[in-house]
């Protein structure tokens, strides 16, 4: 069932979408050659505390393996890892990129949003494939309108991505976020325009391409957490939530 939300319910998740993007900021500034992801993960876990808010992302189930649990109140997917990734101790070197993937919980309401980073110099490839992800994100957000349909959505961020020579990701899916980090719909990377459940008024939505410089193909790595490409090529992966509101889509969790 997709839950719509009052004018007073988006405003909740509006405050929720601050603290994200306050954080992702902070990982931004911090990011640089020799820093390790369990020290942004840090960052993100002592701003979530200050800010009364907490991770929704933390001890979230594992349909693979029970037993594992996701540790970390952010997701960090270096280079080939797609999306998912676990903090540690892995360090950033000069030319990687990340995907911070973080959300938060506040009052209730959670938000949920990621954006890829160069650490350093960033070659060429990788500004092409950051670029794209990022363009994908926005034009998928424009077709997030009244009348259109999550097939709509499907279909521009396939579209984006695909007529400009990369892949996206097959597997994972943008989806609905609220009360629940998931919620319905589930709206996947590709489709086809006009098919699909209606977009309403009320509707909040976490947009996220996923896409890869490489084939399409995909890996569950031994952590049964961090999705990475097969071929072992860079990957991206940015994200907003957004409210489908009468005047079009306002982003959630934008600074």
């Amino acid at each position: 069932m997709i839950v719509l939300k009052s004018l007073q319910e988006i405003a909740k998740m509006r405050l929720a979408g601050k603290i994200v993007a306050e954080i992702l900021a902070l990982c931004q500034e911090a990011i640089r050659p020799g820093i390790t992801t369990g020290e942004l993960n840090k960052i993100a876990s002592q701003y979530l505390e200050k800010r009364n808010a907490h991770s929704p992302f933390l001890g979230y189930p594992n349909s693979i393996n029970p037993r594992k649990p996701f540790p970390g109140v952010i997701c960090t997917s270096v280079n080939e890892e797609v999306v998912h990734g676990v903090p540690g101790k892995r360090v950033l070197h000069e030319g990687d990129i990340v995907a911070i993937d973080c959300g938060a919980s506040y009052q209730g309401w959670i938000a949920d949003s990621a954006w890829t980073f160069s650490v350093g110099k960033a070659s060429a490839e990788s500004l092409a494939l950051l670029d794209v992800t990022e363009q994908a994100l926005y034009t998928t957000i424009s077709a997030a309108k009244v009348g259109n349909r999550t097939g709509d959505l499907a279909y521009a961020t396939q579209f984006a991505v695909e007529s400009r020579g990369f892949h996206v990701i097959r597997e994972y899916t943008s989806h609905g976020v609220g009360r629940k980090l998931h919620e319905e719909p589930q709206i996947l990377n590709h489709g086809t325009p006009g098919k699909g459940a209606p977009l309403k008024v009320g509707m909040t939505l976490a947009l996220e391409p996923m896409v890869l410089s490489g084939n399409p193909e995909t890996v569950v790595l031994p952590d049964d957490w961090t999705v990475a490409a097969k071929d072992g090529k860079y990957a991206a992966h940015f994200e907003h939530t957004i409210a489908i509101t009468e005047d079009g889509p306002e982003i959630l969790t934008k600074l």
